[in-house]
């Protein structure tokens, strides 16, 4: 990917790996739009970063995807390149009732949003030059996590969802990439002090680095094994994963 002279549309630019990777394209020399339904967020953003732009979108929302999408096509005719990375995460009962507000607003978000407003801005996409569709998933999506279950199923399946995309588009001049981050120190969760994520700038930094090869998927290094781990013996390491993330849920 050309990490310079791009129009970049980022949905969840408000807050966490959104907002430093609009901040790391913003610093760049790139015209970045960010997303996101809390406009107060939005707007600390864009004054932290004269130039780049905020529109408030609803990702659970068709119509707001829709109107966001024609407004993008009307004032930025150059977009080309949307990183879908808005996404919530919390922890679900997978072994008793889940509950049906926490299971439809994580699919949605996570899944049908981003599948929706790629749809949205396909069209466009395929008559711009180094055209990007990019979506951030989760090492979770390779090695769940059995306490945000729902989520790192979304995860699973938007890695699925480019797969099949990425086939598709091979000949229309749209790359599309996966940036499949390792636990980062985000509100995510409540990770933002945890010693055993990985520091935010530090996983930008590193991202960017990959981000400037030919590379489909942004695995940093610290993601590796996750990426590596699905084949017939993969319940050894998603088993000890999640023991030893109980342990940590317990310690508190």
């Amino acid at each position: 990917m050309k990490l310079t002279g791009n129009t970049i549309f980022i949905t969840g630019g408000g807050s966490g790996i959104g907002r430093a990777l609009a901040e790391a394209f913003h610093a760049n020399g790139n015209k970045v739009i960010i997303s996101g339904r809390r406009r107060a967020n939005l707007d600390e953003v864009v004054a932290a970063n004269p130039g780049m732009e905020a529109v408030e979108l609803d990702i659970t929302d068709p119509n707001s995807i829709d109107t966001v999408a024609a407004r993008l096509i009307a004032d930025y005719p150059d977009l080309n390149v949307l990183i879908n990375n808005a996404g919530i995460m919390l922890p679900d009962r997978a072994a008793s009732r889940i509950d049906d507000k926490l299971l439809v607003d994580t699919v949605t978000t996570n899944l049908v949003g981003p599948i929706r407003l790629t749809s949205a801005l396909v069209e466009h996409l395929k008559g711009r030059k180094g055209a990007i569709i990019a979506y951030t998933s989760s090492v979770l999506g390779f090695v769940p996590m059995a306490v945000t279950a729902v989520y790192s199923a979304t995860k699973a399946a938007l890695h699925s969802f480019a797969l099949s995309q990425r086939f598709l588009l091979k000949d229309s001049g749209i790359r599309v990439l996966e940036i499949a981050p390792p636990w980062v120190r985000t509100d995510l969760m409540n990770s933002r002090e945890a010693e055993q994520a990985m520091p935010l700038d530090q996983f930008i930094a590193e991202t960017l680095t990959v981000l400037a090869t030919d590379a489909d998927e942004i695995v940093v290094e610290a993601a590796k094994a996750f990426r590596g781990n699905p084949g017939p013996n993969e319940h050894a390491l998603v088993n000890g994963f999640n023991q030893q993330a109980m342990a940590l849920f317990a310690a508190g």
